[in-house]
């Protein structure tokens, strides 16, 4: 109820700020295919894959590109500017390596705004607000999708020290222009809710605190209006799955200083959306809510917008599984208990971090019943068995590719031994976990921290098994897996 009332408050204190801009959110949204970059198509993406994109633009008449600082390695921070305006607007991402949504979010802007489309609303835009975008703030993290740089430290904790090169060409960079607006994009864990909703906090948001007091002066207010405008335009697309950071201040965190030093901060996060692994659709809801609200910005009337429409935002949380497993029957040392069960799909960098593998885990069990999944399985009518091994030792890995993997998963088996796992293997690439030939197969009793790989019976059949975190059903022979395990 609390939810539906914070939306509801929210809307009628956005309808008149943004209701003539309504349409042209919509259009933009519905044309989204027309200017997303297609070379940047997938998480992982590096240095040297933007260079000939921001290139591109460096030679497009109303562009104007520089080289504004380096990395700890040597790589090429550029600033990408335009418009004619006396508002500045700065936006940067991926300060941590491994959040690049809002990098790609931020190609697609720049491809709309070398478009021939749209030009009412760009001639609105550019003379009134001068762009700037520096995307990738952390390359060399970027390099190897992690969060920290080469430093190994967080920059987004270095705006007082500014121990980092990339922390004093941000810093350098917002001094200069003195920018009206800060944008500061991030990616957040999928796992993040918005509060006592089972909707994914696909959008969060935060105009953060300048001091410990959390005062709430025009720069900061101005923060919240147009965030509580972006929160209006995202609801007709991904209604009730933004979120709300909690604004303690962090005396060392950039966007905290960032509004300290008179520019509106806004903090961006992108967490998850369901069936959207490479955060695609959320890319684009970046696009659409950012562009809309550099729209507003242009036209002054975010500033007719309440803060309550701010505050009406609900909070993060975080309580989301990728798969719960509801009320399972579980047998354990003669007696039968009822659990639930949370499992997380961490992931794993390949080599050359470019793609992963998950390595799956049971996070929590007992009493769930105020966490949700992003798949829920109502399990009150089965029973919790540990998976078996199939009795057969396969010479190698083409012989497992001939095994009908739904026969072997409708007989309870979920491991296959092999005579010998090439050391080049990370993880199963079949619907099974590979484990050597010495292998037990596992005892009835369940840890947090375990593998899920386990098999849920009803009566003498098994209906549904859960390899590595991912849920098949024999039956209907549904369900597909990144990967499976390797246990050697």
């Amino acid at each position: 109820m609390k939810f539906f009332i914070s939306i509801s408050i929210c809307l009628l204190f956005l309808t008149g700020a943004y209701g003539q801009e309504e349409d042209f959110s919509a259009r933009f949204y519905q044309s989204y295919e027309n200017y997303r970059e297609a070379a940047l198509g997938k998480r992982r993406i590096k240095h040297t894959e933007l260079q000939p994109l921001i290139d591109r633009f460096a030679s497009l008449e109303g562009f104007e590109v520089h080289k504004v600082g380096s990395s700890i390695e040597g790589r090429a921070l550029r600033l990408i500017s335009l418009g004619r305006g006396e508002t500045d607007v700065f936006l940067w991402s991926q300060m941590h390596g491994d959040e690049p949504t809002a990098t790609q979010a931020i190609f697609d802007l720049l491809n709309f705004f070398a478009s021939e489309d749209f030009q009412d609303e760009k001639q609105a835009i550019l003379d009134s607000v001068r762009l700037h975008f520096l995307p990738m703030l952390n390359p060399d993290g970027a390099e190897l999708f992690r969060r920290r740089n080469t430093l190994g430290i967080d920059i987004n904790r270095d705006a007082l020290r500014l121990q980092s090169p990339e922390g004093q060409t941000l810093k350098k960079v917002r001094d200069s222009l003195q920018a009206e607006f800060g944008f500061n994009l991030h990616d957040q864990s999928t796992y993040y809710n918005a509060e006592r909703t089972d909707k994914p906090a696909t959008i969060s948001y935060l105009a953060p605190a300048y001091n410990y007091e959390k005062d709430i002066n025009e720069v900061r207010a101005n923060a919240m209006r147009v965030i509580a405008y972006m929160n209006g335009i995202i609801q007709n697309y991904a209604p009730g799955q933004v979120g709300k950071y909690n604004d303690d201040f962090e005396p060392r965190a950039f966007g905290d200083n960032i509004q300290k030093w008179g520019t509106s901060a806004i903090l961006i996060e992108s967490g998850g959306y369901p069936e959207d692994v490479e955060k695609q659709e959320i890319r684009k809801l970046n696009y659409t809510s950012i562009l809309s609200a550099i729209y507003t910005i242009a036209r002054g009337d975010y500033r007719e917008i309440s803060l309550q429409a701010y505050e009406a935002i609900p909070e993060n949380d975080r309580k989301l599984f990728d798969l719960k497993i509801e009320k399972v029957n579980y047998p354990l040392l003669g007696k039968e208990y009822v659990i639930d069960i949370g499992i997380q799909r961490p992931e794993v960098d390949l080599e050359g971090h470019n793609s992963y593998w998950n390595s799956s885990r049971i996070i929590d069990m007992g009493d769930l019943s105020t966490y949700y999944g992003y798949e829920t399985l109502q399990a009150g009518e089965y029973r919790l068995e540990p998976g078996k091994v199939y009795p057969e030792v396969l010479a190698n890995t083409e012989a497992v590719k001939q095994l009908d993997f739904w026969e072997l998963l409708g007989q309870g088996y979920t491991y296959i031994p092999l005579e010998k796992i090439p050391n080049d293997l990370s993880y199963s690439p079949f619907p099974l976990n590979l484990v050597t030939k010495s292998f037990k197969a596992p005892e009835e009793q369940f840890h947090v921290g375990d593998n899920p790989t386990f098999v849920l019976w009803k009566d003498s059949e098994p209906v549904y098994a859960v390899i590595n975190g991912f849920l098949y059903h024999m039956p209907s022979k549904q369900g597909e897996g990144k990967n499976s395990m390797i246990f050697r």
